[in-house]
């Protein structure tokens, strides 16, 4: 996949078949309208792209509302972009001034002038340009006058839920691990680097890895102890994760900590990635640390049967 910071950047002699979004959480709707695209790609002899914004809208248009946070980094939706054959992914920045933008000026200027597009697919509840003004509706109309073909996904449904980035986001905030991964088609996921704790994992028998996140707008799940597989460069390990406050050290210290299985190597300020695979239980006040080890001993054994190591 070839990836494009700037729309100047992109070759004039390359036509395209495009689709437009944030693609916060590259999900099971996400991929049904890639691969549309790669299908009509192959088919016309064009090629496929995305064409997706960065920062987030919201963060731009509404500095002050921290409340949206995000399935992915750009790095995640680089990499899942990448995992699904897409040919081109163009990552636009969104300013203020861009959002004054109105939508048939966007599609004229942008996707059919710098970027050749030739033909257009998008979700069942696109919308585009200023204020979100720019509908299917809109775009059956001035594509005829700017030469591109047009056609609309159907809304996805996995057990009768239409999927949504928003949906998938309430689901991580709950908890729901199995249900985000279902949607998401793949295992959410959060990547940081690991840093210096203080140590009480050490001397109950349970040394964590603490971790440092590298970006603040990544969503996070609700607070408490999941099962968890941990990517450190090429190696895989199994291990459990508890994130929250750790109320049974009254520090009242957000954390982010995992404790990998058979495993003791030094591995402090390297990046690793975490992928979520099943929430075990809720975070809880033990009357002392012998309390605690006693109940992580019990997490590990449903870890590890889960697992079925």
């Amino acid at each position: 996949m070839k990836i494009y910071n700037s729309i100047e950047e992109f070759p004039s002699d390359v036509a395209t078949v495009i689709t437009t979004g944030t693609f916060d959480g590259v999900h099971a709707g996400h991929k049904v309208v890639i691969d549309r695209l790669k299908k009509i790609a192959y088919k016309k002899g064009l090629q496929s792209l995305v064409f997706t914004l960065n920062p987030h809208p919201r963060h731009v248009l509404y500095p002050e509302d921290q409340q949206l946070k995000l399935i992915h980094t750009i790095d995640e939706k680089i990499n899942a972009l990448k995992n699904t054959g897409l040919q081109n992914l163009v990552i636009y920045k969104f300013t203020k001034e861009f959002s004054r933008t109105n939508s048939v000026h966007f599609v004229r200027d942008i996707l059919v002038n710098k970027l050749n597009m030739k033909h257009m697919v998008v979700g069942f509840d696109h919308h585009f340009g200023r204020n979100r003004e720019g509908t299917f509706e809109n775009l059956s109309e001035i594509s005829h006058l700017y030469d591109f073909k047009l056609e609309q996904i159907k809304p996805q449904n996995i057990g009768q839920v239409t999927v949504s980035s928003t949906k998938i986001r309430h689901a991580i905030l709950k908890g729901d691990i199995i249900k985000t991964n279902k949607y998401l088609s793949s295992n959410f996921s959060l990547t940081g680097v690991v840093v210096r704790g203080n140590g009480i994992g050490q001397k109950i028998n349970f040394p964590t890895a603490n971790i440092n996140l590298n970006d603040k707008w990544k969503i996070l799940p609700k607070n408490g102890v999941y099962a968890v597989k941990v990517s450190i460069g090429k190696e895989k390990r199994f291990g459990m994760l508890n994130i929250g406050v750790r109320p049974s050290i009254d520090d009242n210290f957000f954390s982010i900590e995992v404790h990998l299985f058979d495993f003791n190597e030094n591995i402090y300020d390297l990046e690793i990635t975490i992928e979520f695979i099943r929430r075990i239980r809720d975070e809880k006040k033990f009357p002392n640390l012998e309390s605690l080890k006693e109940r992580l001993i019990l997490d590990e054994k449903d870890c590890r049967d889960l697992f079925k190591i």
